[in-house]
């Protein structure tokens, strides 16, 4: 069931993601959906994956974008 818009997403991503970030997950789960056969499950961790290459959890844990910062 791929997604037209983000309000048609669930609702764990669309309360928790960033508009944009909403972006790279409708388009990655759709393109996904295509490519695996309509698997639902790897489309959505295909689309967390997508996600989690341009945002990531800040120590509130609200997801924002940037890569990962280490304490190295």
């Amino acid at each position: 069931m791929p997604y037209d818009n983000n309000a048609d997403l669930p609702e764990s991503v669309r309360d928790n993601l960033p508009a944009h970030a909403q972006d790279i997950y409708r388009a990655a789960f759709n393109n996904a959906w295509d490519e695996y056969g309509h698997d639902e499950s790897r489309a959505h961790r295909v689309a967390w994956g997508a996600v989690e290459r341009e945002y990531h959890k800040d120590a509130s844990g609200a997801w924002v974008k940037g890569a990962t910062k280490r304490n190295d």
